[in-house]
Parts: C-alpha cells; structure tokens; sequence
C-alpha cells in the first residue's frame, strides 16, 4: 500500500478536475482505516484530507464535511484534535451553503469523538452563527443535529449552552426548522427534564398546529405521541388536547385522517380510562355536526379506536352511536356505518349481532343508495 497506492493516490489528489478529487475524499477515509496503525503512512494521507478541506471546489469541500465522521472515526480522538478538527471548524463556516449545512448535521457525530469541553469551546462560536445563516436548508441542519450534542454535555452545560439555541431554533421563521428541532425533543427531555422544556415547546407547537399549509400541520401530527409520552399526560390535557381534538375538524382529509390514528397512539399511551374521559365525548359530539364530513370523523374515528379500547367500550358506547347513525340522511354516512360495523364485527358476541347489529344491517339492505346496499351486505356477509 506505501509502495504503490500511496503515489497514485496522492498523483490523483492534484488532478485537475474536481470531480476526481472529490473522490479522493472517500479514498482517504479507506486508507486511513487501512493505515490506521501505521504513523507514518497516516502522516501521507491527512494533509490530503486538510487540503480537501480549502479546495477551490466546493463540491470536494462538502465531500469533507460529508464524511468527517468516518475520517475522525478512522484516525481516533487524539489526530483528530490535532489534525482534522481546525479543518472542520473552518468548514461550517464555509462560502457555500451545501458545505455549511454538511458540516452542520455531523455536529454531534464529531463532537462525540473530540469530548465536551473542546465541543464548547469549538463548536459553540459556529453554532450561534449557523442558527442566523441566511441559508433555511443551513439552519434546519443544524435543528436536526445538534440537540445530539445533549447528552454529551450533560444537564447543566445543555442548559447553559444549548437551551438558547433550543429556542432560538423553535422562533425560527420557516416551520421546517421548528418541526426539526421538536422532532429532536426526547434527546433534550432525557437531559434536562419535561418541566423545563415544556413552557418553551407549546408556543411552537401551538404556532405550527395552526399554521396555514396543511403539510406542516400534518408533520406535527406525527409527533404528537412522541411529545406526550416525554412530556406526560398532565401536560397533554393542558396543552396538546385541545389541538388534538381540533384537527379532527380540519377542512383537509389528510389531517383528519392523520388525527384519528394520532389518538389511537394516545390511547395506548394512556390508557382506555384516559381516552374515554378526554378522547370518546368529543369524537362521539362530531356525530351531531350539521357538516356530514365531521359525522364520518366519527365513524373512521371508532373504527380505528376500537381495535385500543376493548370490548366493554365497544359495546356501550360506540356500538349504540353507529346503529343510531344508520339513519343518517346522506348516503355516504350510511354506507360508512356498514364499514364500521364490518370493523366492529370480530369484537362482538353473536348475541349483540343478532340482535343489534344484523337487523341494522338488513334494513340497509334495502336502502336507496346502491353503495350503501353494497356495503351492508358485505357487512352482513362477514357476519354470518
């Protein structure tokens, strides 16, 4: 390898065309790996490494920050001390945003390897200027990352050091930022606890349950549950509830349908006593919305919330709704009551079905609406 490779390597690393030495970047990472015990030959390859690091090519320059992980990992903490991480510090403060935002998103990952104290002292100067970059794409790297830098400083160092830039991330004017920095909140929560982090959350989350593109208010759907289970139920009902229990009504399908299985997942988190004193009143009041498509929430609600809240529930609260729900004026909340019952069918006894659930059925069968005569006698099929 010192023989042969090494010349063509370094001969190849003053090409001319960046894209041959952009690849150079991925070849010192397997030869660093491959040399790792022999000094000398490391000593070849790191000047490499650093001049990548001030290329004219910006392409070669983010190949680096793309890969400092491996090369510091390849090298071990003490070269990288001493050799990479200047270089790497220089590269989150690069011209380019692509290089910026790849230096951004390996902040823990090297921050790992070089130990807390260097981290603070390093890291922290370039992170309070790469949570300004002009660059969106920048800053939402550095939301996605940095908060893995938590455990390493422990609480009172995270607090002192990474709690401003918490919610300096969480005030940010594109969502996809905040939804980034949420998305990251189980790491801050191990560190410094649910009190202290919870009054800073709910602005943000109030703000992006609300706001005007529908697919932000979908993403923080989707870390709902997560953010109940690290913050507690107390904090839910406060807080969370209510929205929750909002975007049931939303004017976008996509919401409404997301919200459903979101409480399915809050009913598993805390439990069925739970959901029937702050989740079933309110989804049973939906079925006397005046707007039909607020009464089916509640139908798809039930249908998936009954495969969570056992038989009991099923059978004194949700059950009676659907068959009453059967004698709905719009075609379309009949044929669905058919489904419902189709779901609710394997959690029922052949008692309730005889006397509840077909007689419903079979009236439906004569109905108006040829997909509602469809559904009810699938429905009726699997009951048999």
């Amino acid at each position: 390898v010192k023989t042969d490779v090494l010349p063509m390597f370094q001969h190849l690393a003053k090409d001319d065309q960046d894209s041959v030495r952009l690849l150079i970047v991925e070849n010192c990472v397997a030869l660093l790996e491959v040399l790792n015990k022999l000094e000398d030959a490391q000593q070849s390859v790191l000047p490499t490494v650093t001049a990548c690091c001030v290329d004219k090519s910006w392409r070669v320059r983010y190949m680096v920050a793309e890969n400092i992980c491996k090369l510091c990992e390849s090298v071990g903490p003490e070269i990288t001390k001493k050799e990479l991480l200047l270089a790497y510090v220089k590269l989150l403060s690069d011209t380019e945003p692509e290089v910026r935002k790849a230096g951004a998103s390996k902040l823990s990952g090297v921050g790992k390897i070089i130990g807390c104290d260097l981290a603070i002292k390093q890291f922290l100067p370039c992170i309070k200027e790469l949570v300004k970059d002009e660059s969106a794409p920048v800053r939402d790297a550095v939301a996605s990352d940095v908060m893995g830098l938590a455990p390493l400083f422990g609480k009172e160092k995270t607090v002192e050091h990474l709690l401003d830039i918490f919610l300096q991330l969480l005030a940010d004017d594109v969502p996809e930022v905040r939804l980034s920095i949420i998305s990251k909140v189980e790491e801050v929560n191990k560190v410094i606890g649910h009190q202290l982090l919870s009054k800073h959350l709910l602005p943000a989350i109030v703000e992006l349950a609300e706001y005007r593109q529908w697919r932000v208010r979908l993403a923080i759907i989707e870390y709902i549950p997560l953010l109940a289970k690290q913050l507690g139920v107390e904090f839910f009902n406060d807080t969370l509830g209510i929205l929750c229990m909002n975007w049931l009504s939303d004017s976008v399908y996509s919401i409404r349908d997301a919200a459903t299985n979101n409480l399915k997942k809050l009913t598993e988190e805390f439990g069925v006593e739970w959901a029937q004193k702050n989740i079933l009143p309110k989804v049973f009041s939906l079925a006397e919305n005046s707007n039909y498509l607020y009464r089916m929430t509640t139908l798809f609600c039930i249908s998936v919330l009954s495969a969570v809240v056992g038989t009991k529930v099923i059978h004194e609260s949700m059950l009676p709704l659907v068959i009453k729900m059967a004698e709905d004026p719009v075609p379309n909340i009949r044929f669905n009551v058919c489904k419902t019952l189709a779901v609710l069918l394997p959690t029922l006894s052949n008692s309730v079905i005889q006397s509840n659930v077909r007689p419903t059925l079979t009236k439906l069968l004569e109905d108006e609406d040829r997909d509602v005569r469809y559904f009810s006698a699938q429905a009726l099929a699997l009951g048999q």
